[in-house]
């Protein structure tokens, strides 16, 4: 029999209950509120996913690939607001969540990714699944922990989530050693944080504000380009004041959409390299070009030196420094948290000299609205993604893959509230989309959640399809299917002298028949009629449902502006 270690008799004889690394590392998930985590275990995480066989509060998504756990954790972060946790062994387990980590970072969503690793004993040697996992990330972390005593993990859990979910926020990884997560130690409260050299949301400057407002007194053509900050940082009600007050009309970027209603009158649709004319326009003929959240992305600015020619002011609001004047150069910084930026501006809010401005970008857009050739023969995308929103009403949370059904979503889906468009904007990650879904759903179990994908991108995480089967997570799953990839096709038609290499999807699986191999249902619809159908007994239909629009190949997306180009060299397509 072996007998107990001298240390384990000390712990025991004192009142404190001794733990585990794992056992701490799942009370420490705990008290930050995690709801639910999603991972795929290995040999080097086997401590901590004992642990949970013995916490009945610690809820566990098992996904089929570690690409569809970070996916998951990400689309639970941005449609709750919370931070999003998931977790891999080391080696390849870790590496699949590279791309994962990547996407979170560069569009800001807090997450906190624990990653296994081998014993501390043989890190190093180039053991069996070892990987510098922190080392790789460091680029696309806003921090890393390599944790080599348990001691450190109730301090460590608590930062990863202070510095996820606070300032710019973004992933967090922690990576923990085999031996480590078996380490014994005695249970123990958390300290009251105190980060040397992190300060999470910066003070915000009023004096740059005053100048923003008297700037807003001057101008007479004046444009609001809101990102994702809004919705980041629950400003979207201080920005609908703030527009309202000052009478300025306000475009709102891929991440942005939802931040500002698409309904209101002083909504300009989505700027940038497939943005609606009325929004590109207004860019290139502003006097004051106000950013709020949004970093002047090049998918935004197109051709950086012929963005906005007639500005006399670029103001910009931002909680972080770093991206103030990185790409265009600003006049005016109010750095700080956005929604306390917006309730000091507020107090302060004049009314622009914009009445005839109003009227022009109004009449723009009445003008050029976003068009598309309908057919009675063929299904179009938009018509479907019109579809979706008029039965939805604009209240469900739509999550994109990455492609043409992406701008078609953006374009077509009238969103009335934030946190309604989960989608991969800064790194544009195909296979995010249905994974996301799954995660926004589990974190919004009251609200329909519609999946919208490309033929291409669902077939990287379409083996997620067996999560949503065996929890009956409800998600309807739509497949835009034009045989192809329509996105890279679209360049190569337009940019490549029609040179298509490498982009046939023809010989893609049944997507019904795939769907029912996992056990939910599939629809397929090829025509209007068919397609107004399906949908409805989708709809209807508890539980998760697949439904494959048949759409044609030739379809592109406009309005379009090429590389290399400005915002108001635009190609309108058919309605040039």
């Amino acid at each position: 029999m072996n007998k107990p270690s001298t240390f384990t008799n000390e712990l025991q004889q004192q009142d404190q209950k001794v733990v585990t690394g794992s056992e701490m590392l799942l009370n420490g998930l705990l008290m930050e509120g995690v709801e639910c985590v999603f991972g795929y275990p290995g040999g080097n995480v086997l401590y901590i996913y004992d642990a949970m066989v013995h916490n009945r509060d610690f809820k566990h998504i098992l996904t089929r690939h570690e690409q569809g756990a970070i996916h998951a954790a990400d689309g639970y972060a941005r449609s709750t607001g919370k931070v999003g946790v998931c977790i891999a062994t080391s080696g390849p387990g870790a590496t699949n969540l590279v791309t994962g980590i990547a996407t979170a970072y560069y569009d800001s969503v807090p997450l906190v990714v624990i990653t296994g690793n081998v014993s501390t004993a043989v890190m190093g040697t180039d053991a069996f699944q070892e990987a510098d996992i922190v080392s790789m990330t460091m680029s696309i972390t806003k921090h890393s922990y390599l944790v080599r005593d348990a001691q450190e993990l109730p301090r460590i859990i608590h930062e990863a989530f202070h510095i996820a979910n606070t300032g710019r926020k973004g992933p967090v990884l922690i990576d923990i050693p085999k031996d480590v997560s078996n380490q014994k130690m005695l249970d123990q409260p958390v300290s009251p944080i105190h980060i040397r050299g992190y300060h999470g949301d910066p003070i915000p400057n009023h004096a740059e504000t005053d100048r923003l407002i008297q700037a807003i007194a001057q101008a007479q053509r004046p444009v609001i380009i809101a990102g994702g900050g809004v919705v980041y940082s629950n400003a979207s009600n201080e920005l609908i004041a703030f527009a309202n007050k000052t009478n300025i009309p306000v475009a709102t970027t891929l991440l942005g959409l939802g931040g500002f209603p698409s309904a209101h009158d002083l909504w300009l649709g989505m700027p940038g390299h497939h943005g609606a004319y009325a929004a590109n326009m207004a860019i290139q003929n502003a006097d004051l070009i106000l950013s709020i959240g949004s970093r002047f992305d090049d998918r935004v600015t197109m051709k950086l030196d012929g963005f906005a020619p007639q500005a006399k002011w670029i103001a910009h609001i931002d909680i972080d420094p770093a991206e103030i004047g990185k790409n265009i150069k600003t006049d005016i910084a109010c750095i700080g948290d956005i929604k306390a930026v917006l309730q000091y501006a507020n107090t302060l809010a004049v009314t622009s000299q914009s009445s005839s401005w109003i009227a022009e970008v109004q009449q723009n857009k009445r003008l050029y609205p976003l068009r598309y050739n309908d057919s009675d023969t063929e299904l179009k995308p938009q018509f479907v993604i019109e579809m979706i929103h008029e039965t939805t009403q604009g209240k469900a949370i739509i999550t994109t893959d990455v492609g043409q059904h992406q701008m078609w979503a953006a374009q077509f889906y009238k969103f009335k509230h934030p946190r309604s468009l989960i989608t991969s904007g800064g790194l544009g990650t195909m296979g995010f989309g249905f994974p996301a879904a799954i995660g926004a759903q589990i974190g919004n179990p009251d609200r329909l959640v519609v999946s919208i994908n490309g033929d291409g991108g669902m077939q990287m995480c379409a083996q997620e399809m067996a999560i949503c089967a065996i929890n009956q997570i409800p998600v309807k799953i739509v497949v835009i299917n034009n045989q192809v990839l329509g996105m890279v096709k679209q360049q190569q038609e337009l940019m490549y002298e029609r040179r298509y290499s490498q982009i046939d999807l023809a010989g893609s699986p049944d997507f019904v028949k795939l769907a029912e191999a996992y056990g939910i249902k599939g629809l397929r619809a090829s025509h209007k009629e068919e397609a107004i159908r399906i949908w409805e007994e989708a709809l209807h239909t508890p539980g998760p449902v697949l439904v494959e629009f048949v759409v044609p190949t030739e379809e592109n997306v406009y309005p379009m502006v090429l590389a290399g180009t400005t915002l108001d060299q635009m190609i309108m397509g058919d309605f040039e």
